[in-house]
């Protein structure tokens, strides 16, 4: 019987620093007009009961007609903006186009008008980038830095980002805590970085995806969760509620070196790397 009784989890180091999650969201904002995805997340993230006034990093698709380039997405870069959210770069083209696979001057236009977009929405420039299909080398890396743009990857995804058809997750829980206990080994062999007294661990889901809208409070609960799981202390706050932090935090984990390798999420690991 004593085989059938479940392990505690693993409790947490006091000598290590407590994590924060860093929540990011790629290929926003919707431009529907009913239910929108968009809005229901920052609603949730302003209004929870783990910790109101969250705030995240959002990727925008500045001129896709689904996204940033429609009247719905105009009105929700500004609510962002104005809700104390970040906003970073994702793309600038009508669809969600590989940057790897764009001419050298179609790249450059891109970011001229992307970085162009958001600045008139948030008064400065953005300062960080995340591709399209997580897909970059050096050539792309080269121009985003040309940009003064930082490439942030991620820890954690909540592989969302499929948002037509079946786009719900029978494997969410395990999914989150497979990757946290891969963060929870670099964490305890120091490979992760402390920045104003916390590890911020990144998270990624699509803001398009109306299964991650209906479903953010309980995302929340659930990062929570396996966090005990894997043994890692949060902190008082463990989401972010800052827009200066959040971006210090961000630029923090950012990629350095084009050619270092860098585990992505899912099958784009295996399919770019």
């Amino acid at each position: 019987m004593s085989a059938c009784v479940s392990a505690p989890p693993p409790q947490p180091s006091p000598e290590i620093a407590p994590i924060r999650f860093l929540l990011s969201f790629d290929d926003g904002p919707s431009s529907s007009l009913g239910l929108n995805p968009t809005r229901q997340i920052l609603d949730a993230l302003a209004d929870n009961p783990i910790q109101p006034g969250i705030k995240a990093l959002f990727f925008i698709q500045t001129r896709a007609p689904y996204a940033g380039g429609s009247a719905q997405g105009q009105a929700l870069l500004r609510r962002q903006q104005k809700d104390g959210h970040l906003l970073g770069f994702h793309t600038a083209t009508p669809r969600h186009s590989n940057h790897r696979f764009l001419s050298p001057a179609e790249l450059e236009q891109s970011l001229r008008d992307g970085v162009a977009d958001l600045s008139a929405v948030s008064g400065k420039p953005p300062r960080l980038v995340r591709p399209p299909f997580w897909n970059y080398n050096q050539r792309t890396f080269a121009a985003y830095q040309a940009h003064g743009l930082h490439l942030l990857l991620t820890d954690l995804s909540a592989n969302d980002g499929k948002t037509w058809g079946i786009n719900g997750s029978l494997r969410r829980r395990s999914n989150l805590r497979d990757q946290l206990a891969l963060i929870a080994t670099q964490i305890h062999t120091d490979r992760m970085p402390v920045v104003d007294g916390v590890i911020p661990v990144v998270v990624t889901f699509h803001d398009l995806n109306t299964y991650t809208a209906r479903h953010m409070q309980e995302y929340l609960q659930i990062l929570l969760d396996v966090a005990v799981d894997v043994g890692l202390a949060t902190d008082a706050k463990p989401f972010y509620d800052q827009r200066t932090a959040l971006e210090r935090a961000a630029l923090k984990r950012t990629l350095s070196d084009p050619l270092q390798y860098a585990r992505l999420p899912g099958v784009w690991n295996w399919l770019w790397n």
